[in-house]
């Protein structure tokens, strides 16, 4: 059996610590939010938007059931916002 050395264990800790910096926030009256906060819900609103436009012609039922379309929808566009206004 091939023995491993302590460096080897520890490179691949090191790998996924190497880009951790501070959390992204938003300063709201002097206190901080962190960003993943506000793209959740521009995700929620996005969402129900999206949820209106469907309801307004009649395709609301027409991709799946309901409990899975609308939890994926909020986090395609928390994910969208994220990338477009924050990255």
């Amino acid at each position: 059996m091939r023995k491993r050395s302590p460096t080897t264990a520890i490179l691949p800790i090191l790998l996924f610590l190497s880009n951790c910096s501070h959390a992204p926030a938003v300063d709201i009256l002097g206190s901080f939010f962190p960003i993943w906060i506000f793209c959740i819900l521009a995700g929620l609103a996005a969402t129900l938007l999206a949820r209106q436009v469907m309801l307004r012609f009649g395709t609301d039922g027409d991709y799946g059931p309901p409990v899975l379309i609308y939890p994926s929808l909020v986090v395609l566009f928390a994910c969208v916002f994220w990338i477009v206004f924050f990255r």
